[in-house]
C-alpha cells in the first residue's frame, strides 16, 4: 500500500447525511485513503462552532466507516477524534461539500467553516470546502478540486492553527481561471430580515433576504469566486487584533 493510501481521512459536513455534496466527497477521497464519515443527522446549516452540552448525543453506525449524530458538525469532529477515532487520529480532517458559499463573514456562521475548525483545534489538519450558488449544482469540478486540495494537505501538511477555507464556483469548468490564494473578504448586511404575516395575523420572520452585497476588495475571496477562479483562504484560529494591544495597555493603563 503507498504511503497516501494508508491515511485516514475524516469527512463531515453541515448539510447532513443525505447530502449529494457529502456523498460525492467520500467517492473522491477514498482515492486517498481509508475515509470515515461522521455527520449530522439532519440539516445544520449555519449553527457555526455551537457544541452541545446539555443534552447526550446519539451515535447511529449506518455501515462500516459511516456514522450519523443528532447534533452539530462541532459535534461530529468531536466525537470522532475523541471517540470513534480514538485509537489513531486520522490525518485530514474535510468538511463539505457544502451547497452554497462560505464567503468573508460567512465562516463566522459556518457550520462547514467550523467542523474545520474543530478538526484544528484538535490537531488535525482540516479543509472546508463550499460549491458556490442556490441550485442546480454540479459537483464535478469541486469534486476534482477536493481531490487536488486534499492530497497537498496529506502531502506537505498546514501550519498550527491553520485550516484552508475552499470556495469553488458552480460554472462550466473551461470557464474557471484557476485557483487563487486569497485573503477573507467582507459581506455588506443590509436588511437581512424578511417580516411576513400568518394566515392568524400574527407576524413572523425569515433571517436572511436578498444575496448580500460585498466589498470589492483586492484579492478576496468573494471577488476572485465572482472572477471565475477557485478560492484558497488560510484562516488562523487566533482572532486578536494584535495591532490593538499596545493602544490598549496604554490607555487603559491610566484608568
Amino acid at each position: 500500500m503507498s504511503e497516501l493510501m494508508s491515511k485516514r481521512i475524516l469527512i463531515s459536513n453541515d448539510d447532513g447525511i443525505n447530502s449529494e455534496g457529502l456523498h460525492k466527497l467520500h467517492e473522491t477521497l477514498k482515492k486517498l485513503g481509508e475515509v470515515y464519515v461522521v455527520a449530522p443527522d439532519r440539516d445544520q446549516s449555519a449553527v457555526s462552532h455551537s457544541l452541545t452540552l446539555y443534552r447526550p448525543l446519539r451515535l447511529d453506525k449506518t455501515s462500516d466507516f459511516i456514522y450519523t449524530v443528532d447534533g452539530t458538525p462541532t459535534d461530529c469532529i468531536n466525537l470522532a477524534i475523541n471517540g470513534i477515532l480514538r485509537d489513531k487520529k486520522p490525518d485530514l480532517v474535510v468538511s463539505g461539500i457544502n451547497k452554497g458559499e462560505n464567503l468573508g463573514d460567512d465562516i463566522t456562521y459556518s457550520g462547514t467553516v467550523s467542523a474545520a475548525m474543530e478538526g484544528t483545534l484538535l490537531g488535525v489538519p482540516s479543509i472546508a470546502i463550499s460549491l458556490v450558488g442556490r441550485g442546480d449544482f454540479n459537483f464535478d469540478l469541486a469534486s476534482y478540486h477536493s481531490e487536488l486540495i486534499a492530497k497537498y494537505v496529506l502531502e506537505n501538511g498546514l501550519p498550527k492553527d491553520t485550516l484552508l477555507n475552499v470556495n469553488i464556483p458552480n460554472i462550466p469548468p473551461e470557464e474557471i481561471r484557476g485557483i487563487m490564494i486569497t485573503k477573507q473578504g467582507k459581506r455588506l448586511y443590509d436588511a437581512p430580515i424578511v417580516e411576513k404575516v400568518d394566515p392568524r395575523g400574527k407576524k413572523y420572520y425569515w433571517i436572511g433576504g436578498d444575496e448580500l452585497g460585498f466589498l470589492s476588495i483586492d484579492n478576496s475571496d468573494i471577488v476572485a469566486v465572482k472572477e471565475g477562479y477557485v478560492s484558497v483562504t488560510p484562516i488562523g484560529l487566533d482572532l486578536t487584533k494584535y495591532d490593538l494591544i499596545d493602544k490598549l495597555k496604554s490607555d487603559l493603563s491610566r484608568k
